[in-house]
């Protein structure tokens, strides 16, 4: 139940010392590089050089690795044009679309951080950026709103699995509980043994009794997904409280819950959850509560779909409307570049087979809209094509209100 960032390249963003022997001339003529001329030189090149990167870039990734994301990156979208930017943050700029870069060059000139965002096709409105989702295998369901209207849709009140975006009922349910006074953002509790869960997140490796904040357990759930902070939250607010916002998905599931379900090992639990009634699965859920958690690395591949939080695009639209005026909606913006909006608050969700990217928007003049696309498929997804799609969206989006 990991939330997939906008990132697909980085390296530790740190200086280093020299990597070793090279010609005083090109040593000179590689500690002048711009950081422009340095990104140039990785799109224009027909080889990359391991000399262009520092060695703790290196420890991370080979330079083989580097060569395939940027063909996979620039995958389609025509001749290179040129970079635009300066400081750590640029456009790499082709014929049909753009990609976000960031770089950190050592003192030598060496690549030591490097960063790339999802291609963002260049499209003439939202029906020419809406049109290919219609063409991914599998399921998908897409809803673009301009405050009320609807301006794009595909699917929207279709229910699919859409993993960590769930976290948005959890939190309108806590929002709504400290908006009565029930509850205080500053609220002060102890990890409990029973909220420990998998990445991603954190807190999963914390101390028993470390005190969080309510507050903290939110941006937590929100900005990096952390499981164990969301089943924190869960049981804090209670099951009934966050099923209050969903017409489906009963019981609502912990991600620890989740996990039990769908480890390969319990397949004869997973076998009674699926034959059984509402009531059948609550007992179910207490029967497994002391039931150990899978490793983490079981989960490579789709398995038990059917064991997920169901929502329609519209209905977490309407989630997100809920909670998206929430400060700490904005700590991650997700696939949006936050530069280009006055607001933006972004949940999304993953897992093998299932991906979903939520984000509410306002441009400088005030307007909101809301983008919610959502993949199931029964195979593993091609997420960096989902980005890009979706980063379509958001440009045709700005598009039309520059046009206003």
């Amino acid at each position: 139940m990991a939330t997939l960032a906008a990132c697909l390249v980085a390296a530790a963003l740190a200086l280093t010392l020299a990597a070793g022997p090279v010609g005083v001339s090109n040593a000179l003529a590689q500690a002048n590089i711009s950081p422009a001329a340095a990104l140039e030189r990785l799109l224009v090149s027909d080889n990359l050089e391991a000399e262009w990167f520092a060695p703790v870039f290196l420890n991370q990734i080979s330079v083989e690795q580097v060569a395939l994301i940027i063909a996979q990156l620039t995958a389609g979208l025509g001749q290179f044009v040129g970079v635009e930017g300066a400081g750590m943050n640029y456009e790499l700029v082709f014929e049909q679309g753009v990609v976000l870069a960031q770089i950190v060059l050592d003192a030598e000139g060496r690549i030591a951080g490097l960063f790339f965002g999802p291609p963002r096709p260049k499209v003439s409105g939202l029906e020419e950026a809406l049109a290919p989702f219609a063409e991914l295998p599998g399921q998908v369901s897409v809803l673009v709103l301009g405050g009320a209207a609807e301006l794009a849709a595909l699917n929207p009140d279709q229910p699919l699995a859409v993993g960590s975006a769930f976290k948005l009922a959890v939190l309108a349910a806590l929002r709504q509980q400290v908006a009565v006074g029930e509850r205080s953002w500053d609220d002060v509790v102890v990890l409990d043994e029973a909220w420990r869960s998998l990445p991603s997140g954190i807190l999963q490796e914390w101390p028993g009794g470390a005190p969080l904040t309510l507050h903290t357990l939110a941006a937590l759930m929100i900005s990096v997904s952390d499981n164990t902070a969301t089943d924190a939250l869960l049981s804090l607010v209670g099951r009934d409280a966050v099923e209050a916002f969903t017409v489906r998905n009963r019981p609502f599931l912990s991600t620890r819950e989740a996990f039990v379900l769908k480890n390969p090992a319990n397949e004869e639990l997973l076998a009674r959850w699926r034959t059984a009634d509402e009531a059948g699965r609550r007992a179910l859920l207490d029967e497994a509560a002391g039931w150990p958690l899978p490793a983490a690395d079981v989960f490579n591949a789709p398995r038990a779909l059917d064991v997920e939080w169901y929502f329609t695009t519209r209905e977490l639209c309407g989630l997100m409307g809920a909670v998206y005026d929430l400060p700490l909606m904005t700590i991650n913006p997700g696939v949006a570049n936050a530069d280009d909006w006055a607001w933006v608050a972004f949940k999304g969700g993953s897992e093998p087979g299932v991906l979903n990217l939520t984000t509410a928007l306002v441009d400088a003049n005030g307007a909101g809209y809301c983008v919610s696309a959502t993949w199931n498929h029964a195979e593993n997804l091609d997420e960096l094509r989902f980005l890009s799609l979706y980063s379509g969206l958001l440009e045709a989006i700005k598009q039309l209100g520059a046009a206003r």
